[in-house]
């Protein structure tokens, strides 16, 4: 018994196997995300209060810059992921869809470069 339509034998088209790494990809960032958003939160709480130069200071400490730069490279390949999946569900147009998955990839990666490069900054002044 052939489950497939007569669209599907027409068009040739199968699976293009890259579901299961999407899913997955969006679940570990999800779980990085949760744990390094728990560090960002206790970094806060423990610099509440403290003056400019105790700030810099911490911030310049090389594992926090490290952990810094790890939830902002796991946030945006979050963020990137999730807005695909936004994109492909829900825009029907082929070349808007792919129009906006490219501003989508540039984004992410605008928005992490700069993020990336304060926390540099930051660490090294």
């Amino acid at each position: 018994m052939n489950m497939r339509t007569p669209l599907k034998n027409v068009r040739h088209l199968g699976s293009a196997k890259e579901g299961a790494d999407h899913f997955w990809m969006q679940r570990v960032t999800a779980v990085a995300n949760l744990f390094l958003g728990l560090f960002l939160v206790w970094l806060i709480a423990s610099l509440v209060g403290a003056d400019h130069a105790g700030v810099k200071a911490a911030l310049s400490h090389p594992i926090i810059a490290v952990l810094l730069a790890m939830l902002i490279i796991s946030a945006t390949i979050h963020m990137r992921l999730g807005m695909q999946v936004i994109i492909e569900d829900y825009i029907t147009g082929e070349g808007s869809k792919v129009v906006l998955l490219l501003l989508n990839n540039f984004f992410a990666i605008l928005v992490g470069a700069a993020s990336v490069w304060a926390i540099l900054k930051l660490s090294f002044a």
